[in-house]
């Protein structure tokens, strides 16, 4: 099999002349013959000026390419999408797959040995694991890395779980505009990704379970000089793996090493998107994620780091107390410790040389856990009957068991126009209801899960509700909210069903979500739905595609062709 620069040539009918242009060519770059003749590791460039989150991947790419010349092998790095959560319309989740057919599509076109991805802000991770794994190049991931924490009137500050708190305090009328202002321009002190144990952080820690980036990559600050040191050792793993040929994804990937990510996702408290982006990956390879086996782990998995939002504590706090390999020190014979990592390392040598840090409270021991159970849980009934799932660690334990009335909201916009209006008919005990926001309805499944609380009641001192919805949430978000209702009300789902004044049962500890209405009115209100019409925006282009193909959340919202590995 061809490697370096005569992988993938360019089809001309003549082999040798295909050759002889790609070096005619590449070499107006300035680049030497003994430069080309070396094994090359392609680096994808994730910087943009709408990414803050990735603001330090040039400095990233020039620690890799240092570490990657050192050992003698030849970088090349290229462009591919980057996608930015608060600057992704409508949704970030609309864009994950665009971006994860991009980076295969160009690993695949351009001669590489070896590839280095470089992710961070939400959905970049999972995409460019996605396309890893389809490819099956061997793969180093390098996380952007958190960003510090900030500080306001004392209080350290972590965007994004404190932006909502704070937020929901400027609109229970708590906060003044002057304040609010102020909270704003300290909640970000610095590049990366979200300081809490949001969605970013729940991929980053998940990577370095799968074992598919160095120990402690995913907890180094963004800025710390550690970060672009640990950037030169990756770029040394890569080209050790360009010119071994391996380790692949496919080497990597295993049922244990899934399973391994499930167990470290409920013991971080991870974000509910977690769940949809490790199906997501899981279905690109022969293994699947089974809902019903990891709800089992969330009853045996006690969350054991204290990070906000489940918590206390930022992901710099878990940096210095050990990161990931002492987190797995701790969860013992939870982790099957013999899964093997791009280093050629088990998790057994890893962990056996895990810091120990006197002292520290943000990782705990599985005998003082932070909660005993783990962050998720998997809730079905009448209103899902293909699951949905709720963050339990960071929810209200009161609200756990709980029947209410509806209150429905028929979209994003629905909700926008009338959750603040004082003549809303609304109470605490009831559970607010969105619909019409999973992958298809919205499009791209917003993070408009998190309902805001109605401003009469915020005013009231309400601080939580039960919120059920067929959306994503941040993980960075808290609150007792049901996500991800499959299948979403879109596509019919029961969701679809629901009327104001409704009563919906929710049950945590039976892992059940029902709607209190007889069977044969549920089918009499089928009857009537109007039939599904494709809407204007999904009539042309990526947008067509994505209303065509998307898959539910059950099965990652991927595209229904992407599944399995797609390898030449």
């Amino acid at each position: 099999m061809a490697d370096g620069l005569r992988k993938g040539l360019a089809s001309y009918g003549d082999a040798g002349f295909s050759l002889f242009l790609r070096k005619a060519f590449i070499k107006a770059m300035g680049y030497s013959d003994d430069a080309l003749n070396r094994p090359i590791v392609g680096i994808t460039n994730t910087y943009s000026d709408y990414n803050p989150c990735h603001g330090n991947v040039p400095q990233i790419i020039e620690a890799v390419k240092r570490g990657v010349m050192l050992s003698g092998a030849m970088p090349m790095v290229f462009p591919t999408i980057s996608i930015a959560e608060s600057f992704s319309h409508p949704t970030s989740m609309y864009l994950r797959n665009l971006m994860a057919m991009d980076t295969e599509e160009m690993i695949r076109a351009q001669p590489m040995d070896a590839i280095i991805v470089i992710g961070g802000c939400d959905k970049t991770l999972p995409a460019q694991i996605m396309a890893a794994i389809s490819a099956d190049l061997p793969t180093v991931v390098i996380p952007v890395g958190p960003m510090v924490v900030g500080h306001h009137k004392g209080e350290v500050l972590g965007a994004c779980t404190d932006c909502r708190r704070l937020w929901g305090k400027y609109r229970a009328g708590e906060i003044d505009d002057e304040e609010i202002e102020a909270v704003n321009g300290r909640l970000a002190p610095s590049v990366g990704t979200c300081m809490v144990m949001g969605t970013a952080s729940t991929m980053a820690c998940i990577t370095e379970a799968l074992g598919l980036s160095l120990p402690m990559s995913a907890t180094i600050p963004a800025p710390h000089a550690e970060r672009f040191r640990s950037a030169e050792a990756s770029g040394r793993v890569a080209a050790a793996m360009a010119k071994a040929k391996g380790p692949k994804p496919s080497e990597l990937l295993t049922e244990a090493s899934f399973r391994n990510a499930q167990v470290v996702m409920q013991a971080i408290g991870g974000s509910t998107n977690g769940l949809i982006h490790l199906t997501a990956m899981a279905h690109r390879s022969p293994h699947k994620i089974d809902l019903a086996k990891f709800d089992k782990l969330g009853r045996e998995v006690p969350v054991l780091i204290d990070l906000k939002p489940s918590g206390e504590h930022y992901m710099e706090h878990f940096h210095h107390a050990g990161g990931v390999p002492k987190l797995m020190a701790q969860l013992g014979d939870l982790i099957d410790l013999d899964a093997k990592t791009i280093t050629g390392q088990t998790l057994r040598e890893i962990v056996a040389v895990a810091e120990d840090v006197p002292g520290q409270d943000v990782i705990r021991s599985r005998d003082n856990p932070i909660k005993a159970e783990g962050a998720m849980a998997i809730l079905r009934g009448n209103l899902a009957p293909r699951g949905a799932v709720i963050k339990h660690s960071a929810a209200s334990p009161k609200l756990l068991q709980h029947t209410g009335r509806a209150v429905v909201f028929d979209s994003v916009e629905d909700m926008t126009l009338r959750v603040d209006d004082p003549d809303l008919d609304v109470n605490a005990d009831d559970v607010l209801v969105l619909r019409n926001a999973g992958p298809k309805g919205a499009p791209g499944m917003p993070e408009a899960g998190y309902l805001p609380i109605p401003k009469k009641l915020a005013r009231g001192g309400v601080k939580d509700m039960v919120r059920i919805s067929d959306a994503r949430m941040s993980g960075t978000a808290f609150g007792t909210i049901v996500l991800h209702i499959t299948p979403e009300s879109a596509v019919g789902g029961p969701l679809a069903l629901v009327k104001n004044g409704d009563m919906i049962r929710l049950d945590v500890a039976k892992r059940s979500i029902d709607l209190l209405v007889d069977a044969a009115e549920l089918e009499k209100r089928r009857a009537a739905l109007a039939p599904a019409v494709a809407p204007e925006w999904a009539r042309r282009g990526y947008a067509h595609l994505f209303n065509e193909t998307i898959l539910q959340a059950d099965e990652g919202c991927d595209f229904d062709f992407m599944r399995g590995q797609g390898k030449d």
